[in-house]
């Protein structure tokens, strides 16, 4: 059952992340020509940074709702709704009209859809998490919650993959409906999302909670009532998550064909074979977390993450293809390996009651102050000095406080587990005579 839950919470988790993922790749692409042409090529940039951004701000709101329906009523039927929810808005993105149609009125519609796909998402990735994690031992947790983690690489090959294609048709025809190709065929992989998902079992976690009654009634409320420090140990220990994924995947893209003069399509095949090593080492960061020490494992990846951002963007610089590819990758593979333990670091902080809520809003709450806004963080400062060494900066200091909030919400966790043996073994102790 728990190997069925993993991959059940792997497939959506692609389907959303690949319907995500395609904003991204779009937005440092064309969007900025389609919907923002009035202003310079770099303020068109920046404003369909902005509008990926938005996603990342109404993704909160979704980690709240969802958050409380799923701690409420059920993982299951929580991520069957985000799913049908990212579908609709994202199918509705390759239906929408452009500024040369419709004036002003296309950018407001782009910008609400994309609020919609922030709601979803809010909502997906801390259910299929749990709907991996609590259908196992505890001890397994990390390996499981892996499961989920795995859908962001492969969304994020089939989102390059499909422009990938697309970009091999003529400059004219990409622009007036090729791109529109990838946000239409989401709802294809939607349909294959429901099936799944409507065949897995609900969450054993929850429903002994409900046979037991101990259901939170607010899940919010007592969230930050009782945790609010494991909420913002574990909004800083996503960051790392988000800033790198971005600053890689969107913002170079976007500075190696806008300002280096690289191809589009030298730079989607470099991201694409990035991912896939991505998508191949990542689980080996779950492995080790749970063989070894997990605070030594994740210090360790973090810190070599530390001198591999500078790296990645040096060796862009050179214009070369292998070069490029080199860094993408070592830049890649220690962040995306402390990635696969994130899902059971934040599962294991949090007790059932609010685990839901509790991971929705660390995570989605980092994506909001810090990811979203990476690759409008790295355009501005790019824009403003024409240097690349304040993105450069910008990126290692979000590592280095992402390694702050790991260590502190592993070493609080330990605590806390111990405290709890404690108790358990002093109510097992016979009464003295």
């Amino acid at each position: 059952m728990g190997r069925r839950a993993g991959i059940a919470a792997f497939i959506g988790t692609t389907i959303e992340w690949y319907d995500f993922y395609i904003f991204g790749t779009a937005s440092a692409i064309v969007l900025g020509k389609l919907f923002f042409p009035e202003v310079s090529p770099a303020v068109g940039v920046l404003a369909s940074f902005a509008t990926f951004w938005i996603g990342f701000v109404a993704r909160p709101l979704g980690s709240i709702v969802f958050g409380h329906l799923g701690d409420r009523i059920g993982r299951k039927n929580t991520l069957i709704a985000t799913l049908l929810l990212m579908g609709v808005a994202t199918a509705g993105m390759g239906l929408l009209p452009t500024y040369h149609a419709v004036g002003v009125l296309a950018p407001v519609l782009l910008v609400l859809l994309r609020v919609v796909q922030g709601v979803a998402v809010g909502g997906e990735w801390g259910g299929a998490v749990l709907i991996a994690t609590e259908h196992t031992e505890r001890r397994r947790g990390f390996l499981f919650g892996a499961f989920a983690q795995q859908g962001s690489p492969t969304g994020q090959i089939l989102a390059v993959l499909a422009f990938t294609a697309v970009s091999q048709l003529p400059d004219a025809a990409f622009v007036t409906w090729g791109w529109r190709l990838p946000f239409l065929a989401s709802a294809l992989l939607v349909i294959v999302g429901l099936i799944v998902r409507m065949r897995i079992q609900e969450s054993p976690e929850l429903l002994r909670l409900k046979e037991t009654d101990q259901v939170a009634r607010l899940p919010l409320v007592e969230l930050l009532r009782t945790h609010r420090t494991t909420v913002a140990l574990g909004l800083a220990a996503s960051v790392v998550a988000y800033v790198a994924s971005y600053l890689k995947n969107t913002f170079a893209l976007s500075w190696a064909t806008n300002d280096l003069g690289m191809s589009r399509d030298s730079m989607l095949t470099i991201i694409l074979l990035a991912t896939v090593a991505q998508f191949v080492a990542q689980p080996f960061g779950a492995v080790l977390g749970s063989r070894w020490n997990t605070r030594k494992v994740v210090t360790v990846l973090l810190i070599l993450e530390i001198p591999a951002m500078p790296l990645l963007f040096w060796l862009i610089s050179t214009r070369s293809f292998g070069l490029t590819l080199l860094g993408m990758v070592i830049a890649t593979l220690p962040h995306v390996m402390f990635y696969a333990l994130l899902a059971g670091m934040l599962a294991q902080a949090f007790p059932a009651r609010v685990r839901y809520t509790g991971i929705s809003v660390s995570y989605s709450a980092a994506g909001m102050l810090f990811g979203g806004g990476t690759p409008l963080i790295g355009q501005a400062l790019l824009t403003a000095t024409g240097s690349i060494v304040p993105v450069v900066a910008f990126a290692v200091l979000m590592v280095l406080l992402s390694l702050f909030g790991a260590r502190a919400l592993l070493a609080r966790t330990a605590a806390a587990e111990g405290r709890d043996a404690t108790a358990a073994g002093a109510t097992q102790q016979p009464a003295a005579l």
